[in-house]
């Protein structure tokens, strides 16, 4: 079996993730992207128990993985899913003073990752958790 492409190219993979972001956002920089990455894999992750959160990592690319987990303090209970206004104060509360997430973020995100991973795979991730999950990606 060849190397998969996720694991000889994650560079070049986690660029094109940042890209689709950064335009699906209207954004100028990847680098005014990248508050609002972290602000929604950290929202999401927030909101799941450690199994749900290792579930859902384990069908992202291996750089968004990492993202995801980063700084996880797994022992603290997870919030309730709430609305999308209370998923989007969670993304702009990441580094606030940098952070250029657009109304939109929580959607652009999605539909950047969206494009990165196993459909077929992530959708069966998402239809193990909560109903809110699914909208959570709703791209």
């Amino acid at each position: 079996m060849p190397l998969p492409f996720d694991y000889q190219n994650p560079t070049l993979q986690f660029e094109r993730f940042m890209v689709d972001a950064r335009d699906a956002a209207g954004l100028a920089t990847t680098n005014m992207a990248w508050n609002m990455v972290v602000g929604v894999l950290h929202a999401f992750r927030r909101r799941l128990t450690v199994p749900q959160a290792l579930v859902f990592a384990a069908v992202l690319p291996p750089v968004i993985r990492g993202l995801f987990i980063e700084d996880w303090d797994f022992e603290k209970t997870p919030a309730p899913f709430g609305e999308a206004q209370d998923w989007l104060a969670d993304v702009r509360s990441v580094r606030p003073e940098h952070n250029f997430s657009p109304d939109d973020a929580v959607a652009a995100v999605a539909a950047a990752l969206r494009r990165q991973v196993d459909e077929t795979a992530f959708e069966r991730v998402l239809a193990q958790m909560p109903p809110e999950a699914g909208e959570y990606w709703k791209a």
